[in-house]
Formats: C-alpha cells, structure tokens, sequence
C-alpha cells in the first residue's frame, strides 16, 4: 500500500539518482520529491522514470544552503534521503533541519569530521522522535554491514578494519567508474589522506597520519598489507562493536600507488598543493610527481592476496582467539550505484518499520544485516538470489593477524 512521502535531496546527482530509481519503486513510496539544486536535471529524472516508477515523482529545485526552506521542504515528508556534499560542510545544518521538521533522516557521509558533529545530534534527535542513519553508502554503509558479519559471533572484539579497494579488481568496478570517482570525489580523497585521521589504537580514539601501512592476515586467504585513510568507520565502529584494541578503514592500494598518493599528501601538508590540486595531479599524473614517488615504492608492501572490499575482525570465541573476515563478492556496478543503493535500502528498513530506535546511529548499529545483504542481491549485476552470493564470512583459528600502529 502506498503510503510514505520521501524527500531526496541531491536526487538528480550521481549518487542520488540510484536511489531514486530503487525508491520510486518500492509499493509503500506515495510521493516521491526529487529535490536538486538542478531542476532540470530532476525534472529529466521524473521522465525517465515515469514508465516504471510506481510512486509519485515531484521533480523540485532545493537549495541545501539555506536551512528555512530545507525545514519547508521536509516537514511533510517520512523520510529524507541525502547525498548533498561536501559532508563537511552540509551535513550538520542538513540533519539539523530534518530533526527540526520531525523527518527521518539517511545520508552517505564519508567524512570522519562531520560524523563526530552529527553523533552529537542524538539526544536531540530522540527528543523530536527522529531515526537518522549517517553514512549509509558503500564505505561507510556496506562497510559497517560486513563489520557486523564479521563480529556477530564473537564474544570479545579486539580489532576491526574495513578495507575498500582503489586499484585492485573488484566485481563491482565499472570502466568508468574508479574508485577515486570524479572530481569533488577526488578532492575529498585528498583531504582524508592529509593531515591527521581519527582512528581507534589501544581501545581510545587517535590522531594518526593517513596512509599508515596495516598488515592484515586474511583468514584462508593469507598476509598482505593496507593503507589508511580518514573515514566514519573508526569513529563508529569501536562503539557499536565494542572494539577493545584497534579500529582503521584502509585502502586496498598497490605499492606505485600508494607512493604517489604519500607523495601528493606531502606537498598538501607542506602547503605546496591545494586539495583541488592534488586531485587534479591524481586525475592528470605528472612525470615529475610518479618520478618522486618512485623514491619510496621499494619500501612498500602491497595487498598480494587480502581481498578488494571486506570487514576483518579479531577476538575469542569460547575462550579461543578467532579471526573473522566478511567479504563483498558482487555489488551494484560502480561507484554511483554501490553508494545509491544501500542509500535507498537503509531507507527501506525505516520505512517499513524495520528499525524503531530514534536518534542518530551508523548503520551498523540499527539495520539487519541479513536483510540488507538479501536485498542487495537484488541489485548486483548481475542480479543475484540472496545474500549468499553477495557476501562470504571467512574465519579461523588465530593469534596475531594484524600489526598497526606502528
């Protein structure tokens, strides 16, 4: 029965627009408002979708900076969805206006920063009978889902890291689509491999540089090394999951590129490059840049046989140490789609009811696994029949499989 208003800000944009498509066509979406500061790019959205949608699609134009016509937009809706960036700088008063209107809330942010500032909302939103779910895409999102997989049945929780890849084949890469992504993408890469990251050492939050080496030891796969970057998970999962010891997101990089991307993060720390123009030397790489990074490239370690995208977890299970691995072997095509669409799933378990708990949570913290993992079956590409063909847990016996920090 249809029944619920929804609120897609950002929704003509390339990670808005897989999630309109899945949402338009759930039966229990009445009214679906495609809000975008480009009102024309909504308005061609609403047309390719008119033959398939089974809600009501509104294309609108919305401005994410001004926070009175925001709290207009989302008084009448359940439930708004968010892929407005940069996160760092829209996140909070987007939040903040959902709060106020007494809207559900979902969003993809990926920046560690924001997260803090959005966590602090909780009470508040409790207070205004609000669910929120930040960070609810591929990294953070589908990260956190496997993170769950992959610390479910363990009794004590000591590490947990997250890994996405950046050079390395995964099945859900698309030609076009790097993981660096586009421009903005690349700009905000820059940013959370510069400077220092919140990460999780010694059972307390840390300062750290980005791109630490991590050596992880993948149960049946083996040892290979990873890099870090500055991201959500840290910040969240050692509380949802109990971390005693070690919490990083990393990268799964190879060794030529993990030193060119050491070599742009110098020079935006020294104050020789902006971000935007270190990411402009990500996507048009310079001799002189690849000929400094080869400078470091025999010093490091590169991913050998550690899988592209996957959660790994160490603890004791029945009094004995235990290493647990959850890895993604399908996903939607592309960066675009593998962010989307755990967008508009997360959405899905707040609108059916699903989820109850107000205030603001990471994903992992409120969403059935095993649903979330069913239903992205659904939308791999190929499709898929359940999430056995999407995600395997891995686990042995162990006694040290990571080394980090150093």
């Amino acid at each position: 029965m249809n029944e619920h208003r929804v609120v897609a800000l950002g929704g003509a944009g390339a990670m808005g627009r897989p999630a309109v498509e899945a949402l338009a066509q759930r039966g229990d979406v009445a009214e679906l408002v495609i809000a975008d500061r480009d009102l024309a790019a909504a308005e061609r959205l609403a047309a390719d979708l008119a033959g398939v949608a089974s809600a009501t699609l509104i294309p609108q134009a919305a401005d994410a900076t001004d926070p009175v016509r925001l709290r207009e937009l989302f008084r009448d809706a359940d439930i708004v969805i968010n892929t407005t960036g940069p996160f760092f700088r829209l996140g909070v008063p987007v939040l903040e206006a959902a709060i106020d209107a007494r809207t559900h809330y979902v969003d993809i942010c990926d920046d560690w920063e924001p997260t803090l500032d959005m966590l602090a909302l909780d009470a508040r939103a409790r207070s205004s009978g609000v669910i929120a779910v930040i960070g609810a895409g591929a990294s953070p999102g589908t990260s956190n889902m496997l993170a769950a997989l992959a610390t479910r049945d363990l009794d004590t929780v000591d590490d947990v890291f997250t890994a996405w890849p950046v050079d390395v084949p995964f099945v859900g890469d698309a030609p076009e689509d790097s993981a660096a992504g586009a421009s903005a993408a690349t700009v905000h890469w820059m940013q959370q491999l510069s400077g220092t990251i919140q990460t999780w050492v010694d059972g307390k939050p840390a300062e750290r540089p980005p791109l630490e080496p991590v050596t992880l030891d993948y149960p049946g796969s083996g040892t290979g090394t990873a890099y870090t970057v500055g991201h959500p998970e840290p910040v969240t999962l050692p509380g949802t999951r109990a971390v005693t010891r070690s919490s990083a997101c990393v990268m799964v990089v190879q060794p030529t590129t993990a030193a060119y991307l050491m070599t742009l993060r110098d020079d935006i720390d020294s104050g020789k490059l902006s971000l935007e123009e270190a990411a402009a030397a990500v996507d048009h790489p310079t001799a002189g840049n690849f000929a400094r990074a080869a400078l470091r490239r025999p010093w490091l370690r590169g991913p050998r046989a550690l899988p592209a995208f996957f959660a790994l977890a160490t603890g004791s299970r029945g009094g004995r140490p235990y290493a647990v691995g959850a890895r993604l072997i399908a996903s939607p095509r592309g960066m675009a789609r593998a962010t989307g669409i755990p967008l508009a799933l997360a959405a899905g378990q707040i609108l059916d009811g699903s989820v109850r708990t107000h205030g603001v949570h990471p994903p992992d913290a409120v969403l059935d696994p095993e649903r979330y993992f069913d239903a992205l079956a659904a939308h791999c590409d190929p499709p898929r029949a359940d999430r056995g063909e999407v995600v395997k847990v891995d686990q042995a016996p162990a006694t040290a499989t990571t080394s980090w920090p150093a």
